[in-house]
């Protein structure tokens, strides 16, 4: 009986794997913070973020399997290119190391979540039958008699969140901004925290690093906070974002013609509250989970939903990673001054992959007039230049930025959208009557249309299939079934209730959740243990089904 109970500890189930929704991983944090007590406090900081580097590593085996050896891998890459970047005296060598670094990650990156999107593009393009191969496994198979699918690759849990910050860790101490950390273990730790290891928020290493080196301080009113954080977190998950997705959202996606255009319509608002809630929740638990340890993680969210144009809905979501695109991509092509020889090879590389993906050679002469063009007219009317090029940057930024979510179309067609979006108000903005309006009339319109464009764009995020989008747009514009509206809200009036209840808390003025926030955070600690029991207690009972994984674990 014991030893059933230690192999359930110890070993990697992927049907139960160790989220922060589940039992298990509070019954985790427990014992981290027990023996945390005594190491948070330690003199030698290296000894805490060896415990907390190794706590991490357990996190991520019980969350991944035996993927956390890819995570080993890519922390020993940068740790050492790092320190070599810091040494070399020649800017050539730092550039040169600085490359190996993003090619080692892209390419890590690009192995685990591209390869059957490329190989399948390849094939399509030249008529072959090339397969995908695990070259890990097959090594593991033939090295050590194990019988892993050489045929197919799994996708490591968070792999595109440390992936991208071991990046922006070689970038900040080539660029100056950090020095590197002062040994391995110091930089596993910041790699691997376990609380933003799998779905952020990114962590810039000019953020963190100086906060390995600090001493462990917790006030009553961060404790509270970290309290509060995580309690909203839960709330978005499970109580909103997992209930009204179980019981209605997935149904009507994985059918769209078995429902009304209605039905289709309202599956959509709730997808974009649903996905706001389930990632955003996720990263308010993660917040509050570190500031328990000490350690203060960046804000991912800013009620999205309350913005006003598309360029400010991309500063209030996913920040972290909005930002890392900014000062990564967006930044070294060009920004808003001008193109780069980047922006030219990255716009080429994505048409001619777009043509290899149509098998349409004819684009080929259409896309050398169309580059001849745009040269033309920016000699021609050199003011053109600057406009034309830092729209290119916009849309490529956006479009990678799609494409780091997933390897399919669906998420390129959805990131262009945005990009277009944001061209499209940068120009909007200088003949708009509402532009520098204030009142609010013109700031509820403004925020209507911005966030029926955000959700109209997610049809491609959520779609299963491209299929699939035009099931749901059909079904919209040709069989909406107005009549049928009245019995469809009675029947759903539960999840349409959460919906509800669900916007109001996020379009609540700020000043009033602030409110909100500080009384809970002043309330003596037997108030909050009541409150908390309380709501827990709440939180579980909404679950109808099993846990559901959290969305941003599939990027």
């Amino acid at each position: 009986m014991i030893q059933e109970y230690l192999h359930a500890i110890f070993t990697y189930n992927e049907e139960q794997p160790l989220i922060f929704t589940r039992f298990a991983f509070w019954a985790f944090f427990l014992v981290v913070l027990i023996f945390y007590s005594v190491l948070g406090k330690s003199k030698n900081k290296t000894v805490r973020c060896g415990y907390l580097f190794l706590a991490s590593l357990f996190f991520y085996y019980k969350s991944s399997g035996f993927f956390f050896f890819i995570l080993i891998f890519s922390t020993l890459a940068d740790f050492f290119i790092g320190r070599g970047i810091y040494r070399s005296k020649k800017p050539l060598a730092k550039q040169l190391l600085v490359g190996l670094s993003i090619f080692v990650n892209l390419g890590l990156l690009s192995y685990f979540k591209y390869a059957y999107f490329f190989v399948e593009s390849f094939n399509n393009f030249i008529g072959t039958q090339y397969q995908v191969v695990n070259h890990l496994a097959l090594i593991a198979n033939t090295t050590t008699g194990t019988r892993f699918d050489v045929g197919a690759i799994l996708l490591p849990v968070g792999i595109s969140f440390f992936t991208f910050q071991t990046i922006s860790y070689s970038m900040d101490v080539y660029r100056g901004l950090v020095k590197p950390v002062n040994n391995l273990i110091d930089f596993g730790f910041y790699v691997s925290f376990f609380p933003q290891l799998v779905a952020g928020p990114i962590v810039r290493a000019a953020d963190f690093i100086p906060q390995l080196y600090k001493d462990f301080s917790l006030t009553k009113a961060e404790f509270g906070l970290a309290v509060w954080m995580i309690l909203k977190g839960l709330i978005k998950k499970i109580l909103i974002g997992d209930y009204i997705a179980v019981n209605f959202i997935d149904r009507v996606f994985s059918n769209h013609l078995s429902y009304t255009g209605f039905e289709n319509l309202m599956s959509l608002y709730g997808y974009s509250l649903q996905v706001y809630c389930d990632f955003s929740g996720y990263t308010d638990i993660a917040i509050g989970v570190a500031l328990l340890m000490g350690f203060r993680l960046p804000k991912n969210f800013n009620s999205p939903y309350k913005a006003r144009n598309t360029g400010e809905f991309w500063q209030r979501w996913h920040i972290s990673l909005s930002s890392w695109l900014k000062d990564y991509l967006y930044i070294p092509m060009g920004g808003n001054r001008r193109g780069s020889l980047f922006t030219w090879i990255s716009l080429s590389a994505i048409l001619l992959f777009v043509i290899m993906i149509s098998g349409e050679l004819l684009l080929i002469p259409i896309m050398a007039g169309s580059f001849s063009i745009i040269w033309l007219l920016t000699r021609l009317i050199p003011s053109l230049k600057k406009h034309i090029t830092t729209n290119i940057n916009i849309l490529l930024t956006m479009l990678l930025g799609g494409l780091w979510h997933g390897a399919s179309w669906m998420f390129v067609i959805w990131g262009g959208l945005n990009g277009l979006g944001v061209i499209f108000y940068k120009y909007w903005r200088r003949i708009s009557p509402w532009e520098k309006a204030n009142h609010g009339l013109a700031t509820v319109w403004k925020i209507f249309l911005t966030f029926n464009f955000i959700t109209f764009t997610r049809i491609w995020f959520r779609g299963e299939s491209m299929e699939g989008t035009y099931e749901l747009m059909h079904q919209i514009a040709n069989d909406f079934q107005w009549g049928l509206i009245p019995d469809i809200l009675v029947g759903y009036k539960n999840v349409f209730l959460m919906m509800l209840f669900g916007f109001i808390l996020h379009w609540w003025p700020s000043r009033l959740k602030e409110k909100y926030q500080q009384w809970f955070i002043r309330t003596p600690m037997w108030a909050k243990v009541v409150i908390s029991c309380v709501v827990v207690f709440i939180i579980y009972q909404s679950i109808s089904a099993d846990m559901q994984p959290f969305i941003y674990f599939q990027f």
